[in-house]
């Protein structure tokens, strides 16, 4: 049948677009099956603060009257005026073992971007680097944990076969506390002088405060991540729309915050228990039985994954990030939760991946992003 690729244009589309990802994994062991409702939120343009900087398009490839793949094209003014770029991204990508379909959904991401004054297309990342990101190329066989995409391996055969070019790697570390003797003595040296010798206090994040918590968390991160390739400033209308989003599974036992003697925040550090181990079984569906099958699901949750772990650059000096590995590690001597991953980190920084080695990590899972430089 002949291939065509449309954007999504009316309630009907969107929903088709959200639920393709059921056609291709649903015989797959390893995908969770994502909120609908969640989705449908995050799509909308009205209700996620992205669009306040950014515009998008969804596309659907279609075989007659099948979706058999989709994509968005994306450019994002603010990620491009801070990085003085002209960037285009794409995400959300999804298709059957079609080689056809990929390449037209990529080549019509490309125009988009290109129509817009773009020099390159970047992704996936659904939307920005702070969500789901890159195609997964090693780790197939372990679940996703909480905002995790996962591919089956003829994946990054499409995105290389499209003539697509690895931009950068992105490396899930895992944490065991059962091997905290693996972690070298340098971590408990470096925790153990953050209060005395630099007079830095580490709290727990306050649930009932969260809108002040939400602030220092933003002043940490535009700081402490903004040297990282493709860093994308976030503001505080995206950081209180995902708290939101997520309060139903924020553990102010995984939330810590740390502070100077005059109260400034220098570090912050946002693990999340592995919500997908509850909603792998609600199918997509808070209703007649979902709700019933995640709250059961959630106390059986033993994992984590470390979203955030940062400190502002003129404190990196002081161990603030080791006293994080420490309060993580005794944490999880006590919860339900004796281990994870840390949220992906870039393949070129050195230093956290360092960091990871000293605490007795081994990277378990990978994600690539790809690109396509456009000749001038």
């Amino acid at each position: 049948m002949s291939l065509e690729v449309r954007p999504v244009r009316s309630r009907a589309d969107l929903m088709r677009f959200i639920r393709l990802p059921w056609r291709i994994h649903r015989s797959h062991e390893r995908w969770v099956p994502p909120l609908i409702w969640e989705r449908k939120q995050f799509l909308n343009r009205k209700k996620n603060p992205y669009f306040e900087h950014a515009e998008a398009e969804y596309f659907i490839a279609w075989r007659g009257g099948d979706p058999v793949g989709r994509i968005t094209a994306m450019v994002d003014r603010q990620f491009n005026d801070y990085h003085d770029w002209k960037w285009g991204t794409f995400g959300f990508f999804e298709c059957l073992d079609d080689a056809e379909a990929a390449s037209a959904l990529v080549d019509t991401a490309d125009a988009w971007v290109r129509e817009r004054g773009c020099d390159r297309l970047i992704g996936p990342m659904d939307f920005t680097m702070n969500d789901e990101v890159g195609i997964l190329i090693e780790g197939f066989d372990l679940r996703p944990m909480l905002k995790q995409p996962w591919h089956p391996p003829y994946y990054q055969r499409l995105m290389e076969g499209v003539g697509l070019e690895k931009a950068q790697d992105l490396l899930m570390w895992n944490l065991e506390v059962s091997d905290r003797s693996s972690v070298l003595p340098v971590i408990d040296e470096l925790a153990a002088q953050v209060g005395p010798k630099h007079g830095i206090t580490i709290r727990h994040m306050r649930k009932k405060d969260m809108e002040a918590e939400v602030r220092r968390f933003v002043e940490v991160y535009n700081a402490a991540w903004s040297k990282n390739w493709g860093f994308v400033p976030i503001s505080e209308a995206e950081m209180k729309q995902t708290a939101k989003d997520m309060k139903l599974i924020i553990d102010e036992d995984w939330l810590w915050v740390a502070e100077t003697k005059e109260g400034e925040t220098v570090g912050v550090a946002l693990t999340i228990p592995d919500f997908n181990q509850a909603i792998d079984k609600a199918n997509g569906r808070l209703l007649p039985f979902g709700w019933a099958r995640m709250l059961w699901q959630k106390r059986k949750i033993d994992r984590v994954r470390v979203g955030f772990l940062g400190v502002k650059p003129e404190y990196q000096h002081t161990g603030v990030a080791a006293a994080f590995y420490v309060e993580h590690f005794e944490t999880a001597t006590w919860k339900p939760q004796d281990g994870g991953e840390m949220g992906w980190i870039l393949e070129s920084n050195d230093a956290m991946n360092r960091g990871m080695e000293a605490m007795g990590g081994r990277v378990v899972k990978k994600y690539r992003l790809y690109e396509r430089v456009f000749q001038a």
